[in-house]
């Protein structure tokens, strides 16, 4: 069997990119296609000198506006991968192109949010540039959301990301966020943009979600280990963009004219987390003490710092819980702990003394005594039976079906 010479132009430093080269290395494991597959050892895209490279094929990233330049005059097959378009002229001409839905993205995370009972809404962008076309693509369909509901659209592009603007760029989305009605829903085009405003958020002292509920787009691992609140996220259909994506250039490199061939890919579901958790508690002590905890119960707080944190006795905090959420000040921070423990079993990769620790528990032992008393099992049991979902989901349709999860 003949081997072809492919040539992946993506910038795998973008979860977005690696998915699609997941989905598209699932398509080789699933077929008898032979591929040599070429990437920059760093995973970096790099087009100088592309045109004289000989190959057989490439699948690009044409979110790029320089990769389609460059790769207008191929005489080899092109596939193209990229965000959709409203307008149609917008796509590439005599390439096959298969596309994250934009439109359904933003509807997916519009949704969710009325949903989370929110009422208000806003969209957290990126400034205007040819490399994010994508992103204004996501504007317009926040736009179209918007106007169908007769409301004015707020969107905020703010400044890129760069260390010499870091701190204007912070104070920018604060002053931006105060000026909001409250409670809103923001939409972040990506999750590393959610990051940012979930970290000014934390900065201004602005409750996450009561006062503000923030979701992202791409379901990033990365972005959610870094934020304090875990972080709600549309998932795309990457994978099985990469999957197409690779089925369409085998049917090139055998013959088959595809030309202009256009296809969709919706996204996947909703990684629900923490920032939409919208539930507006009717007291401010109560939602400022829920937004401490949330960031903080895993380093083993207690009762007394969340009082001195709100600025009020103890009594009178344990009061307040009492009657709006019928329970103690240290059964919320024990349901955040537990809520944590169970995320990360669920990954399966770390020890239960591990979890123990990060999760602020004070021994697996006590870990143990919660999770019998809470959930009915033993963290072991719960992890096994959590991979043994997992595994189940892959062998069902060969293909892991990601978990939709809610965290109180």
């Amino acid at each position: 069997m003949k081997s072809h010479r492919i040539a992946l132009l993506f910038n795998a430093n973008k979860i977005f990119d690696r998915e699609v080269i997941a989905g598209i290395a699932a398509h080789l494991s699933s077929t008898r296609a032979s591929w040599d597959l070429f990437l920059e050892e760093d995973f970096r895209l790099r087009l100088p000198g592309i045109e004289h490279w000989q190959g057989d094929g490439i699948i690009a990233d044409f979110d790029d506006p320089a990769v389609a330049a460059a790769l207008s005059r191929s005489r080899i097959p092109v596939v193209a991968v990229g965000g959709s378009y409203a307008d149609d002229s917008s796509y590439p001409d005599a390439v096959p192109y298969v596309a994250t839905d934009n439109f359904k993205l933003i509807k997916m995370a519009h949704d969710h949010l009325i949903e989370a009972g929110l009422r208000n809404f806003a969209m957290f962008s990126l400034p205007e540039a040819r490399e994010n076309r994508w992103a204004q693509e996501r504007e317009t369909a926040f736009r179209t959301l918007m106007r169908k509901d007769k409301m004015e659209p707020q969107i905020y592009r703010g400044l890129g990301t760069s260390a010499p603007s870091w701190d204007e760029a912070v104070e920018q989305q604060i002053k931006w966020l105060h000026s909001l009605p409250k409670p809103v829903g923001i939409i972040a085009v990506t999750d590393a943009r959610a990051r940012q405003l979930l970290q000014a958020c934390i900065m201004a002292g602005i409750e996450v979600p009561e006062q503000v509920a923030l979701i992202g787009i791409d379901n990033d691992p990365l972005a959610r280990m870094l934020t304090r609140i875990p972080l709600s996220s549309v998932i795309q259909g990457a994978q099985e963009m990469g999957r197409t994506a690779a089925h369409l250039l085998d049917q090139m490199l055998h013959g088959v004219r595809l030309g202009g061939t256009r296809i969709l890919v919706p996204p996947v579901g909703i990684n629900v987390l923490t920032s939409t958790r919208h539930e507006a508690p009717k007291h401010p002590h109560v939602m400022r003490a829920r937004h401490f905890i949330r960031q903080y119960a895993c380093q083993g707080i207690k009762t007394h710092q969340v009082a001195e944190y709100v600025g009020i006795s103890r009594s009178s905090l344990e009061s307040y819980f009492r009657q709006e959420l019928d329970c103690s000040v240290h059964d919320v921070i024990l349901r955040f702990k537990l809520d944590a423990a169970t995320e990360i079993l669920a990954r399966g990769e770390r020890s239960i003394a591990d979890v123990a620790l990060s999760c602020g528990f004070t021994s697996v032992q006590y870990m143990h005594a919660v999770f019998k008393r809470e959930l009915g099992c033993t963290p072991r049991a719960y992890q096994d039976r959590a991979m043994l979902g997992c595994a189940d989901e892959k062998s069902a349709d060969g293909a892991a079906v990601p978990e939709l999860r809610s965290v109180a």
